[in-house]
């Protein structure tokens, strides 16, 4: 039988933002993927207004895997106690709250406490350890993130593209879920690398072009729900001009078809904007430029889609 011993973890850091500012970026986890790195997907299960539990995929740059939370938020004292239902070994219990206090006007400090029940079993530490990193690493990403807040707006880029497809959901959810296959098929796409990480989550590497001929690559984690019709994707990699990407693809069916959906949010890198040229003069450039070129690019996945989809249909008729 092995031992188990509690380790009672605390982290706080100061922030150049609001007190309200910070605990509304702690009580939402729906941008998590955008603001904190490791973060590759969150999914709302329950709220009823006080009380959530939501599914988390972290471990972006390694293999993501999903953990079950229960929160209770408490907007008054600004304040987030949260419990993992079903840890993964040798963590047994995890349990903890955030807590954002006001310092002074415009400042306030953001407050984790964790209390990590953990066997005493081989590489125990390691992933205690990990558990610190991962705390750290989340208070230290909303703080930059609230430090912010004054410009947040401006460089948040969000849309969805849709296409109807006459046709079953099938061929079109392949479509999506075979990346690899898709120099040839989409304009932008030059080369692609498409692996299973394990079931349901994929990681994909694509080589493009940009607006204007130039190559970058990307490389995106995929977390796949079949059953749904639908795949998650956080770009680990994004376009060099963003600090962040993320998005999902959704098969829609009805009785007469299916519709296709995408969605991107994306945030803009700062520091990079002024790579567009006229960016100096007018900030909101670099962000119209990232809109027309990300829904260029999705606009021709759509279609590539479309057509994969009707293949199968044009070959049945022609026999």
């Amino acid at each position: 039988m092995s031992v188990e011993r509690v380790h009672r973890l605390s982290y706080a850091v100061d922030a150049a933002a609001p007190a309200g500012t910070l605990y509304t970026l702690v009580a939402d986890t729906t941008p998590w993927p955008l603001f904190l790195a490791d973060t590759v997907h969150t999914e709302r299960l329950d709220f009823d207004g006080l009380t959530e539990r939501y599914l988390h995929w972290t471990g972006a740059d390694r293999e993501p895997r999903a953990s079950l939370w229960r929160r209770t938020l408490d907007a008054g004292r600004r304040r987030v106690d949260f419990r993992e239902e079903r840890p993964e070994g040798p963590v047994t219990a995890s349990s903890g709250s955030w807590r954002v206090e006001q310092l002074a006007p415009g400042w306030s400090r953001l407050v984790l406490e964790q209390d990590l029940t953990v066997a005493e079993v081989p590489g125990a530490q390691r992933f205690l350890d990990a558990a610190v990193a991962r705390g750290r690493a989340a208070a230290d990403g909303l703080r930059a993130v609230a430090e912010g807040w004054r410009g947040l707006d401006g460089r948040l880029v969000s849309f969805e593209e849709s296409v109807r497809i006459q046709g079953p959901a099938e061929p079109v959810q392949t479509f999506l879920y075979e990346a690899g296959s898709w120099p040839g098929r989409v304009a932008h796409v030059t080369g692609a690398e498409a692996v299973e990480l394990r079931p349901g989550v994929r990681r994909a590497r694509l080589a493009n072009r940009d607006g204007d001929g130039s190559p970058y690559p990307t490389d995106e984690v995929r977390v796949c729900f079949p059953a749904a019709g639908r795949i998650v994707f956080k770009r680990l990699r994004p376009h060099p001009l963003l600090a962040a990407h993320s998005g999902e693809w959704s098969v829609e069916p009805d009785p007469a078809g299916v519709t296709l959906v995408c969605r991107h949010d994306a945030l803009l890198d700062g520091r990079k904007a002024e790579r567009v040229p006229g960016a100096d003069a007018d900030p909101a450039r670099a962000r119209r430029y990232m809109r027309e070129l990300l829904g260029r690019e999705c606009r021709a996945v759509l279609d590539a889609a479309q057509e994969y989809a009707g293949e199968p249909v044009r070959a049945l008729r022609s026999v």
